[in-house]
Formats: structure tokens, sequence, C-alpha cells
């Protein structure tokens, strides 16, 4: 029997059997697959009651559950979904707001106060509320006319996110349902997910790995996602065992605190469980070997990114290879590497990461220079350099691009210069990426001053304007920038100059 390949999430959500468990909250409701997709539907009643068209955005902060799930769902299924961290502070949901034009936000009915007092004119402001039941329903006290939406086709945009730029404001990622699926295509088939697998879905359902793998391949295998609202080293094993979780997916900084929490007493961990998978940021070989020990299951380092709607490679599950260091060869995406003139090189050789395949954006949103920059004879450029053995593994030898990667999160150093600048006291500032020995890097800084100000005060100024996870811990007071001999700016040198060498 050949596995289905969908072409959009509708197309995903009928794999399932009607009466398996799809959805399922610790201590709260469970929603079957025929609960699912009928909940999914109404939504989108609901939002074209509402006048919410296909070519619209529907921006929602919602923490993670089955109210986040059910809304992305139904709102990819008559318009474009877009996720936002419900961490936020208002300034930041100030700029994804102007920066994405949509039609209406969904916050919690009993919360979400940041967002909404930031809320554009005009925008449909709706609340959601989950009953004990797991039933999902909206509420907007605004009129509108009713839409005429069709049922989604592949190349309708599903989702829109944004990736963190180093010199320029973050760019707007337009991820269609065929992207969507063919990644979703691609994970199943991977780890060789069934319906009865059970995906401890501990990533947060606003970053491209939380709703890619936790969620939309382990809906496509037809098995049963548990949505804890929150990731808890405490907890995870006993909810683990609790519901046989089979398999789950995380960042290098949550295995270390699984880790961390069970030095001293080994987990109970469920008889169920056959891997654990890392991606998002660099698996230390010997995190992933203790991994293995301690747990008793393969953990099988993947790569992905925003552009490719999640996966590009991974290591294989047994009796495949897995190789510490290396993140595995493509899996359904053609991976190779480039020179800097855009010509592919032989294996073995250093240079860029370059993907393509179905699951890869076309290009960025009202971006030609991103994308004249990224596009290189249909291939996609990463921005990280690599090399390809010749079983076609890949090995990540370091980052062309200057993002700061905390735990999987991309933090862009030119959005903290811009708050830095803002402080009246700055005159110059520069962040970078400082090493961390969880997260694996953190945001750091180097600042001029013209005024009076110190180190306290512009952290404190960071993170009244930013989420916690983007703040810097330290920030650097300097008589002056370290520049290159032309003038210019490079973070990597501004790091190695405050940091040291081995920075």
């Amino acid at each position: 029997m050949t596995s289905p390949k969908p072409e959009t999430l509708l197309d995903l959500l009928e794999v399932g059997k009607p009466g398996d468990i799809a959805l399922l909250a610790p201590d709260g409701p469970s929603l079957t697959y025929e609960d699912l997709r009928r909940q999914v539907h109404d939504l989108g009643e609901q939002l074209r009651g509402l006048g919410v068209a296909r070519e619209d955005r529907v921006l929602f902060a919602l923490p993670n559950g089955i109210e986040a799930i059910v809304a992305f769902l139904g709102v990819s299924s008559v318009a474009t979904a877009g996720p936002l961290n419900p961490g936020y502070r208002p300034e930041e949901f100030r700029f994804y707001m102007e920066d994405t034009s949509h039609k209406a936000l969904i916050t919690p009915a009993d919360d979400g106060e940041a967002a909404r007092g930031v809320a554009l004119d005009g925008v449909l402001q709706i609340a959601a509320s989950c009953d004990s039941d797991g039933a999902v329903t909206l509420t907007c006290r605004q009129p509108a006319s009713c839409a005429t939406t069709e049922r989604p086709a592949p190349d309708d945009p599903a989702l829109v996110l944004h990736t963190s730029g180093t010199t320029s404001r973050p760019k707007r990622v337009p991820l269609r349902h065929k992207n969507l699926a063919a990644s979703a295509v691609n994970i199943r088939d991977t780890y060789a997910l069934t319906p009865e697998d059970v995906s401890l879905c501990v990533m947060p359902l606003f970053h491209v790995h939380g709703i890619v793998a936790s969620l939309l391949a382990a809906l496509l295998s037809g098995g049963t996602v548990v949505a804890p609202p929150r990731f808890s080293a405490n907890g995870f094993w006993p909810m683990a065992e609790r519901y046989g979780v089979s398999w789950f997916t995380a960042v290098p900084s949550m295995h270390q605190a699984l880790l961390a929490r069970s030095a001293n007493q080994p987990p109970a961990v469920p008889q169920e469980l056959r891997f654990i998978r890392s991606c998002s940021s660099p698996l230390a070989a010997d995190v992933m070997l203790a991994m293995e020990d301690r747990f008793g299951v393969p953990a099988l380092e993947a790569y992905g990114m925003t552009e490719a709607a999640h996966q590009m490679t991974s290591n294989p599950l047994p009796p495949g290879e897995r190789l510490p260091g290396s993140v595995g060869p493509g899996t359904g995406v053609e991976v190779a590497i480039m020179d800097d003139a855009g010509r592919l090189l032989p294996g073995g050789d250093r240079g860029e990461v370059v993907i393509r395949g179905r699951n890869v954006i076309d290009g960025y949103e009202d971006n030609p220079q991103a994308n004249a920059d990224s596009f290189a004879g249909g291939w996609f450029r990463t921005g990280d350099e690599g090399t390809l053995d010749e079983q076609g593994y890949l090995t990540l030898t370091g980052r062309l691009k200057e993002l700061i990667n905390r735990s999987g999160e991309k933090i862009s150093p030119w959005e903290l210069d811009q708050v830095l600048m803002a402080h009246p006291a700055v005159a110059e500032a520069v962040c970078f990426a400082a090493p961390h020995p969880m997260h694996g890097e953190e945001p750091a800084a180097a600042v001029v001053l013209a005024g009076a100000a110190t180190e306290r005060d512009l952290i404190r100024h960071c993170r009244d304007r930013v989420a916690a996870f983007k703040a810097p811990r330290k920030i650097h007071i300097l008589d002056q920038i370290p520049k290159t001999a032309t003038g210019k700016v490079q973070r990597r040198l501004v790091a190695e100059a405050v940091l040291g060498t081995n920075a």
C-alpha cells in the first residue's frame, strides 16, 4: 500500500481514522480525528462569517494546546495563518502586526492583553476559548460581511513566518500548503511514523519545528499528538510514560535539561519510546551519546530551517547509520555544497549548504534583494557552511549568516541593535552571539555611550522591549567599536575582540 502524499493541510487531516485520538491535552480534553476535522471545518466557517477570505492573513498569539492547533489548521483552511509568540512584548507584537498585513487577530479569551493593546485599527479582534470537551469557539464583537472561500490549493499560502535578519529587518517567509505537506511527508517517512505512534509536542507552536515536526508529521501518520501547555523537565517523563509516548522532538537545551534532571535517578522511560529527535541547533556528540546511554533509544539529529518548511536532513533510524556530529543525509530534499561563485563543489569540499525540493519556498515576500542573494541556479542558499561525505551525510562546520541561535530560536542581531540604539545614551551598538553551555548561544552586545548609562540600565531597557529570550545578558561598554580596515563593522570581529579569539 502506498503511503498517501497530501498536497494541502486539509488532505493531511484525512489520513487518520475517524475514531482514533488525534489530539490530547494532559489532564484535559482529547479530540478524535473526526472531532478535529469537524472543528477545523467549523472554525473555517466562523472565519468566513467574519469576512475572512483566502487572500487574507489571520495572526494569532495562543499558548500551546488544542486551541492553538485548531486555530492554525482552521485559519490555514480558509486564509493564511500567522502564529506569534504569546510571550512577546507589546513593541514586538506591534512590529509583526505592522509588517504582516492581516485581517484579524486571535488571542485567548482570558489573556492576550499585550497583543490586543497594540492591535491595528480596523483589524478584527477575535477571542478563542476551549471548553472541557475540547470544542474551540471564536468570539468577535466587530461586524463583518461573509466571505466565500474555496478549498485551499497546493500553491495557496498556508503559513507566514519571519526569519531573523543579520543586517536588516526580519524577512517574511510565506509557506505554501505544498511546502508544508511535502515536509510533513518527508518527516513521516524518515522516522517510519504510523498510527500507533504517540508524539509529545513540547516545541512551541509558533515555531516551524513545532508546527511541522511535532504536529503535522504526527497527524499525517494518523498517530496521536499529546500537547501540554509548556515543556517541563520535572514532569516530562511521568507524562511520557502516562501516555505511552513513542517519540518526541526538541532542541538540544531541552535534551540537556532532561539529562541533568535524570543525573541522580534514571527516569521511567516509556517502553513504547522508539527514538528521540533533536533539531534547530547543533547537538553536541557527547550529549547525543549520553542521551542514548541514559534513555536507551537512538538519538537522531536533524537539520531544518523555516525556508525549507523545517526538515532538510536527518540521521536515520537503525539499521541506518547515525553519525555523531553529522546531521545526516537529505530526507526527500536535494542537498549540495556551493562556492561563492555559485558552482557546485565535489564531495568533501567545504562551502555553503544549498538545497532544493518541494518543501522549499519560492522566495521571500516583497524582498527582491534577499531573493537575489538567497537563490542561485534553482538552489536555495542556507547561509550555513558544511561538507558532504561519500554517503551524502552532511556535517555543518559554521554559519555564514550571523544570526544568534539560542536553543533553536533565531534572534536577529540587527533587531537588538535597533532596540539599544533607541536608548538616549547609546551612540553605537553591535549585538552578536556569545557561547552558552545550555543554549548553545545567547545574545550579547557591545555599545559606545554618548551619555550616562550602566550595563544594568541597558539590560533593563532591552528586557522592557523584547521577549526575555532575546534580551542580552551581557552588554560590554567600550570606548569604540572594533572595525575593519575599511571602517566596516563585522559582528564576528566584535565578538572576537570582546570575548576573545575562542568565542
